[in-house]
């Protein structure tokens, strides 16, 4: 039987902490997997990275106790397909807008009679034993509501059959809703956007569906988590090494009472 680590969590009355991959490197992956996070994923849409660095980045990660999850670029079916066959057991699909559009990524996630995907479990027979039809019922698909029009229609995207979550993304939603009055960004103040990012996890629990977010900081996933948030991802790989790399490059500095000529060049 094909497990699912995220699922068995979830069955606990558990949340969840992801992490976010989006620098082609199979160590940094590696390094992110043995920090403890619960899940990690690997953003194919906005990352610096394609398919082939994605595959060994979920190779990296198999020795460690996190379920890999994959965002795909959009709602097409080969790279859905291709995701699930390299060993993803999640995937995050961005634009999701109408429940016909909902309907459609989850066939591409689900072997008949469920859906249509392709059968070829390439890497994923190797990286989950037993891997096969059965995966139907152990693989997450995830919409992601990020725009007007699915914030309009997120009750019908969350009772389409096959779906399993909601993602937010906090980015495009603030865009999409406030009419260029919000800039994008992660952790939102806005009562309105705060209002409608509320109303998607009340939506989702009322589906009996999960529903995650995207957060930049612990703070504000834990807040996330009260108002019904099963998942929550907390910055990432590229935010974390430039947080950590500016925190010990101004405190070198404090120490030394120096500061960084901006115009000296690295050939000085």
């Amino acid at each position: 039987m094909i497990k699912n680590r995220l699922k068995d969590l979830w069955s606990k009355g558990q949340p969840a902490l992801n992490g976010w991959l989006a620098i082609d490197s199979p160590f940094v992956a590696e390094i992110m997997a043995g920090q403890g996070y619960d899940t990690l994923t690997i953003d194919l849409q906005h990352g610096a990275l394609d398919y082939s660095a994605m595959l060994a980045m979920l190779q990296a990660m198999r020795a460690l106790p996190v379920t890999p999850i994959v965002r795909v670029p959009w709602r097409e079916p080969g790279i859905v397909m291709k995701a699930l066959d390299a060993g993803a057991m999640g995937i995050i699909c961005p634009m999701i807008n109408t429940a016909d559009e909902a309907a459609e990524f989850a066939s591409f996630m689900r072997y008949p009679p469920l859906g249509t995907r392709s059968y070829g479990p390439t890497r994923a027979a190797f990286a989950h034993p037993g891997y096969g039809v059965e995966a139907n019922g152990a693989v997450l698909a995830l919409a992601m509501i990020e725009t007007r029009e699915g914030l309009e229609n997120v009750e019908a995207i969350a009772a389409t059959p096959g779906i399993d979550g909601l993602y937010v993304g906090p980015s495009d939603l603030a865009l999409g809703t406030s009419a260029g009055r919000l800039p994008p960004g992660f952790d939102p103040t806005d009562g309105e956007l705060v209002a409608s990012i509320k109303r998607i996890a009340a939506v989702a629990k009322a589906q009996g569906i999960r529903a995650g977010l995207h957060c930049g900081s612990p703070e504000y996933a834990a807040r996330a988590v009260s108002w019904g948030f099963d998942l929550t991802t907390v910055s990432g790989d590229s935010r974390l090494l430039a947080m950590a790399a500016a925190a010990s490059v101004t405190h070198w500095r404090e120490l030394t009472q120096t500061r960084k000529d901006a115009g000296a060049s690295s050939a000085d």
